[in-house]
């Protein structure tokens, strides 16, 4: 009998277990029985051929309308064009080589059958070139025929289950695969306990795992899926509500609000108002600060709400208690922008030991890795001998020579960008007591959204925006359907500029010498560091593969500067140039000295220049939905109208289109969570997609299981109060040591 941590190759044998693992990363029967149905056909339903889209690796549901056999042209053989319909559309079938008179003698006109293969276009025609297939009541498609037996049983079952597949293994293989390890399956232990499975009328894993396999009716599919994910959403919750009660068992010094501090002559000098929302997430921030448990909340907040002044408002009141607070940023061009953001809205108070310093001032210090040996040096100290109340800084902070006199708090900007070995370095930097922890983030992205309804963090939100923003006007500029808009694009651009406000062009590549990579668009969680300008080829989200390589931000500026933005005072900006060169540039623009700036995703986040009106994106669809909000919004931030133009190539009706409708049709980052979420799915949210491992969420969704989660959640809290170890649950415990077994997982989280 087989459990399923069996190795694939103990009950599949070498050669098929060998398949899987390259094919797919299955190793165990467990991994195998954990990759479910994608769907499910039935021998009486045919594929709506027409949802195809091109470049995807499909399994249809077809009959077979026509063959015809021809010789190829200028060379020996032939070649077998087979067309098949769902009864609408059609789509071509071709075979070449020496197996074409067999698989002619196989697809008969009639026949239905499962055929699996990459969509392709030829003369305008779509194809599936040399597809594998499996003739429904047949034979298997490559020679071999079922026992008399085998085929009954086929018969019976009504629904055929599609799995995910690849070109190498097709899904009939791998429901072969899946019946030979069923019919071993041992009783297995149970990770979702007894009392839970009968409080919500679940069945057992192994009962689960064969319905969701092999269901007679669709209830059955319901049924096991509700069982899987309320067993994914326990054990997760578990994982978390241990965090939770282990944190609180970690002590932090109190940083109690100081009357007449740092803190209050600045509410008292500030030139604006805050918003009740700011106040309100003030409040709290307080309160936690105040306390002997080290806070660990999460800031989130629409573009342009607000959360630099709050997270401002939080370091001044550690100061006044006398501790230090860092705010570390992923990219020197952030941690730069911040530098100066704080200082300017410090003014005195920031400026220690200088003549025109306030009162009880601090020094506002910044620690990157392009500084010269002087100048680290010198912040290093300040940073050491506690000279430094605030200091602004990239990955340098974590480095082992770079010590704080009283580390209280630590605010983490675009949190989804550093590992737990990053944010642990920091910790380890206050010494016996953990330091309080703010992460911010600039959009509601779906890893945020996860963070929430998943995670240990307590949120706070900030859910209006100051007064005297003005709206952002987005609209699609489609270059197939309408390649005259793109004049427009740029004509209404030299408008803007004759009004003394200035334009943004981001691209997702560098271009110039630059090894173009077959893009794709970014994931919306902007999930790798802006100053290597986060690859977009590294995430996946809905686009269509095999497009042209997009325009890069060298290649393009000089098109448009000899072109239709000539006499303008263009400039580039990028993760390749130097940092100080980086540096000058965004400085120039600040000062109005650029009229149009074009960059990639370095300018994503934190960048504010009210006098910026106009961010064209170009190839938009190679971007996520969060990640074309965050650019959007560097535009907008000052009483005049903003402006974005997603400009591409995608057709309507694809995925990326859709998307970039979306972002078209509300401003409104929480609503684009959602939309986010539902492209995406929580594999990457967890962080599965960009590590290359597979995330242990398979089947459950925020946008569909919040009520299940909730619950989860609650009953997690109940079982880790009354037994943190987990001691009478055996089978849970295994299953949380196995999540935790990935020391990144939690924190991807």
């Amino acid at each position: 009998m087989t459990t399923l941590d069996d190795p694939l190759r103990a009950v599949l044998g070498d050669r098929t277990a060998t398949v899987l693992a390259d094919a797919l990363d299955l190793h165990t029967v467990g991994d195998l029985l954990r990759h479910y149905p994608r769907r499910y056909a039935t021998r009486g339903e045919l594929t709506d051929l027409d949802s195809l889209v091109e470049g995807e690796q499909v399994t249809i549901v077809a009959e077979v309308a026509s063959t015809r056999t021809r010789p190829l042209r200028g060379r020996r053989g032939s070649v077998l064009e087979v067309t098949v319909t769902d009864g609408t559309d059609r789509i071509d079938l071709t075979f070449f080589g020496t197996r074409v008179g067999y698989h002619a003698r196989q697809l008969r006109s009639g026949q239905r059958g499962l055929f699996a293969g990459r969509v392709s276009t030829y003369r305008n025609r779509r194809q599936l070139a040399h597809p594998d297939y499996l003739l429904l009541g047949s034979g298997n498609g490559d020679g071999t025929t079922d026992s008399p037996t085998e085929q009954a049983r086929s018969f019976a079952t009504e629904l055929i289950p599609v799995y995910p597949a690849t070109a190498k293994l097709a899904s009939w293989r791998i429901a072969q695969c899946v019946e030979i390890v069923l019919r071993q399956l041992d009783d297995i232990p149970d990770p979702l306990p007894e009392h839970v499975r009968a409080s919500e009328g679940l069945p057992g894993l192994r009962d689960a795992l064969y319905q969701i396999h092999r269901p007679a009716e669709q209830a059955d599919v319901a049924t096991a899926r509700q069982r899987l994910k309320w067993e994914e959403a326990l054990v997760l919750q578990v994982a978390l509500a241990q965090r939770r009660l282990q944190a609180a068992t970690v002590t932090a010094h109190a940083r109690a609000t100081v009357p007449d501090g740092l803190l209050a002559r600045f509410d008292q000098a500030l030139p604006f108002t805050l918003t009740a929302a700011q106040h309100r997430a003030g409040d709290t921030i307080a309160t936690d600060l105040s306390a002997t448990v080290p806070m660990h909340r999460l800031l989130q907040g629409d573009v342009g709400s607000g959360k630099t002044v709050v997270a401002l408002r939080a370091m001044l009141q550690v100061v006044d208690a006398g501790g230090q607070a860092v705010l570390l940023a992923p990219t020197e061009v952030l941690a730069q922008q911040h530098h100066r953001a704080l200082t300017q809205l410090l003014g005195p108070l920031a400026r220690a030991g200088q003549l025109d310093a306030a009162d009880r001032a601090t020094r506002l210090g910044l620690l990157t890795g392009s500084q010269s040996a002087a100048e680290r040096r010198r912040e290093m100290v300040a940073a050491a001998s506690g000279e430094s109340g605030i200091v602004v800084g990239t990955h340098a902070l974590l480095e082992d020579e770079v010590t704080f006199a009283d580390l209280g708090l630590v605010v983490v900007d675009e949190q989804h960008r550093f590992g737990v070995e990053q944010r642990a370095a920091l910790r380890t930097k206050a010494g016996d007591n953990r330091p309080h922890m703010l992460v911010m983030t600039a959009t509601p992205i779906p890893r945020t959204v996860a963070m929430t309804v998943y995670g240990d963090l307590d949120t706070v939100t900030l859910d209006d925006v100051p007064e005297g923003r003005a709206p952002v006007a987005t609209h699609v500029v489609p270059t197939l359907e309408k390649p005259h808009f793109l004049e427009r694009t740029y004509a209404r651009m030299r408008e803007e500029v004759a009004q003394q406000r200035q334009v943004y062009i981001v691209c997702p590549r560098i271009g110039g010498d630059e090894t173009p990579a077959e893009a794709a668009p970014a994931d919306g969680s902007t999930g790798s560091a802006a100053d290597t300008d986060g690859d977009p080829s590294q995430n996946s989200a809905g686009q269509e593969p095999h497009r042209a390589t997009p325009q890069g931000v060298v290649d393009l500026a000089d098109e448009l500067a000899e072109g239709p933005l000539s006499g303008l005072r263009l400039a580039v900006l990028h993760g390749r140039l130097p940092a100080e060169e980086k540096d000058a540039t965004m400085r120039r623009f600040a000062a109005g000295e650029i009229d149009v700036l074009v960059a990639t995703t370095v300018i994503e986040v934190g960048v504010d220049v009210p006098t910026a009106s106009v961010m064209a994106i170009m190839d938009a669809d190679r971007f996520g939905v969060s990640q074309l909000h965050q650019l959007r919004g560097r535009v907008g931030r000052s009483t005049l109208p903003g402006l974005c133009l997603l400009v591409t190539a995608a057709a309507t009706g694809t995925p990326a289109r859709d998307r970039l409708d979306a972002v078209a049709r509300t401003t409104n980052g929480f609503q684009l969570s959602r939309v986010d979420l539902l492209q995406r799915r929580e594999g990457d949210v967890l962080g599965a997609a960009q590590s290359g491992r597979r995330s242990s969420l398979r089947l459950l969704t925020l946008v569909e299981d919040e009520d299940l989660i909730t619950t989860a959640r609650q009953v997690a809290d109940r079982i880790v109060t009354a037994d943190p170890h987990l001691e009478t649950y055996p089978s849970l415990a295994a299953a949380v040591t196995a999540i935790q077994a990935d020391p990144e997982y939690l924190e991807k989280t």
